[in-house]
């Protein structure tokens, strides 16, 4: 029972990890480097915590100041500080999607390890851990997906242009993922009208940065080159 309990926690991370590694359509990450991420997405969920007991502490736990102070805010900020410092600067960092890539590694990991808390410490079913696996694990994946994406434009950008990707890497995941916690602890839980346009609307504006940064891969005219050769 514990094992099935683990497995159906640490499966959609995992499956979401996997979908958004086999987006990358022109020059694959090492994949050591990518679970590295992934793991170091899973450390900081203590440091996380740790920091959100003490600004609910003094900060207090409004639903606005718990959204986008406590939990979007030390969250991305966490994700962000690991990507740039381990990540941005790496030779393996090579073309815009590699940032997708990495941030998604870190926000799943740090989800997968939520999940498994939640899995073992709540009352939990099958259809809660479906639930948890469509909603707070796929936004984590979507809002690394925004990280990633702007960090990648900051990483082949010049001049001013370098800080304001900078900037919008940490200001959009932290927007979209403050709204997402604003709607789970003011929107009825009965209301999942609500909440599945939300995710749908998450999904199509991340699939579109996952287009947009393969579709200027400096590697993808190598690849048509040899396609065109061979």
């Amino acid at each position: 029972m514990l094992l099935s309990v683990l497995a159906a926690a640490i499966a959609p991370g995992l499956a979401l990890l996997a979908y958004f590694y086999w987006k990358d359509r022109y020059d694959s990450e090492p994949l050591s480097m990518v679970l590295r991420m992934f793991v170091t997405g899973v450390l900081i969920v203590l440091p996380a915590m740790v920091l959100q007991r003490g600004l609910t502490i003094w900060l207090g736990d409004s639903p606005f100041t718990f959204s986008f102070v406590i939990s979007a805010g030390v969250e991305e900020l966490l994700k962000f500080f690991v990507l740039y410092h381990i990540i941005f600067n790496h030779t393996e960092f090579d073309e815009p999607y590699d940032g997708i890539v990495y941030a998604t590694a870190v926000s799943l990991g740090f989800a997968t390890l939520e999940n498994v808390l939640y899995a073992f410490l709540q009352p939990t079913t099958f259809g809660t851990l479906l639930v948890r696996a469509l909603l707070p694990v796929s936004g984590h994946a979507l809002f690394g997906v925004f990280m990633g994406y702007s960090l990648g434009r900051a990483k082949f950008s010049k001049g001013k242009q370098v800080r304001f990707h900078l900037g919008m890497a940490v200001l959009l995941p932290l927007i979209w993922h403050g709204v997402y916690d604003l709607m789970m602890l003011t929107v009825p839980s009965s209301w999942m009208w609500v909440a599945v346009p939300f995710m749908l609307l998450l999904w199509f504006r991340g699939i579109r940065r996952v287009n947009r940064a393969n579709a200027v891969s400096p590697f993808r005219w190598l690849k048509r080159e040899e396609e065109i050769k061979s």
